[in-house]
């Protein structure tokens, strides 16, 4: 499948991006936007479970280290919450370090990946794990 009809068919997703840095939030959320894909996001923990009320995301993109809430918290009140424990979670982070991936997969995530993921990653992990590739939202 081409770049362009891979982003044809993510078109119209419902990203959620949640980072405490302001460069990778407008960075990626740049990216997404390029690709069709509807996109939100939050600077900490905290705003993000608002924002997901609202919003309502069809993958989240989330931080491992921010201030208050951290992904990893984050993440966990995601998995407990009715309305949001089936949205997949990709753990962003600046290590890909065993114990960082082991931690993430027990608080429920659905991926880990390194900042900031390729375009093709970012592709590839929306079609993967959105209504897109049969899963529903």
């Amino acid at each position: 499948m081409t770049e362009q009809a891979e982003d044809q068919d993510i078109a119209g997703v419902r990203v959620a991006i949640v980072d405490d840095a302001k460069t990778i939030r407008m960075m990626m959320s740049h990216t997404l936007k390029k690709m069709g894909c509807e996109v939100e996001s939050a600077e900490d923990g905290y705003r993000a479970l608002g924002l997901f009320r609202r919003f309502r995301p069809e993958i989240i993109f989330l931080d491992i280290s921010m201030p208050g809430l951290d992904g990893y918290q984050t993440c966990s009140l995601i998995r407990h919450s009715e309305e949001t424990r089936d949205i997949p979670v990709i753990l962003l982070s600046s290590s890909d370090g065993i114990f960082d991936i082991a931690r993430g997969q027990a608080r429920g995530a659905t991926a880990h990946v390194s900042k900031i993921p390729p375009d093709a990653v970012l592709r590839q992990l929306i079609h993967e794990h959105t209504r897109t590739s049969g899963v529903a939202a």
